[in-house]
């Protein structure tokens, strides 16, 4: 279960200081499957963030009792003067892979991404779907109770887009996920129950076509 508790979060670089989140409480079955709803800026990514552990809030806490993943897509936190393999050992090793299982670790990762002898390049020299094939497939490499997803978009070619949505739609049969997209869509799709955020405020709805109804009422207003 993950619980969110009270959360306030601001950035103080921002005109204003003021909340991204405003006092933010609720909880997430361990197998739950939650879409986060709002317009741009409304906080969607940093609620991700803050329940991913990236990042901290300013008041309240989050506490996780499973194991969460980082965003999958998320690509920027790789060093560039590391080569692939050795950005996907560093990651191996801060989530506790013993250095005998490191190798089968990496060759998935190859395997998976279609990097090929790239692997073994500095990630500076990816291109952005390089870096976001490696980013998706070193998350597949590891097993979550609770991933979370913001806006993960399909890179390659077609056959690698159709064998990522594969991957992840086994994903989401057996793990719990909290998405954020802008794809109604993908939210029904995947996902049981929804937040809508709202000038820092999470309103909790059991079903995704309520959350997204009153949001959409919400703009036309």
């Amino acid at each position: 279960m993950i619980e969110v508790r009270d959360v306030y979060k601001r950035y103080r670089g921002d005109p204003g200081a003021h909340w991204v989140l405003n006092g933010v409480s609720f909880r997430i079955p361990r197998s739950g499957r939650l879409a986060l709803i709002g317009a741009n800026g409304a906080g969607k990514s940093t609620l991700l963030r803050l329940v991913g552990g990236i990042d901290q809030p300013n008041r309240g806490v989050v506490l996780r009792n499973c194991r969460v993943s980082w965003p999958l897509g998320l690509s920027g936190g790789f060093q560039g003067s590391l080569t692939g393999a050795q950005n996907a050992k560093f990651v191996c090793r801060i989530h506790g892979v013993p250095d005998d299982q490191l190798d089968e670790k990496v060759r998935f990762i190859q395997e998976f991404s279609e990097l090929g002898s790239a692997i073994d390049a500095p990630v500076r020299t990816y291109s952005s779907g390089m870096r976001a094939r490696l980013a998706f497939a070193l998350s597949l490499a590891f097993d979550f109770d609770t991933y979370l997803v913001d806006e993960l978009t399909a890179v390659g070619d077609l056959a690698f887009r159709r064998k990522s949505q594969k991957a992840f739609e086994d994903l989401a049969a057996r793990a719990g996920l909290v998405m954020v997209s802008h794809s109604d869509s993908t939210l029904r799709s995947f996902c049981q129950s929804a937040i809508w955020l709202h000038d820092g405020r999470a309103r909790w709805f059991d079903s995704v076509d309520d959350a997204l109804r009153e949001y959409k009422e919400s703009v036309a207003a």
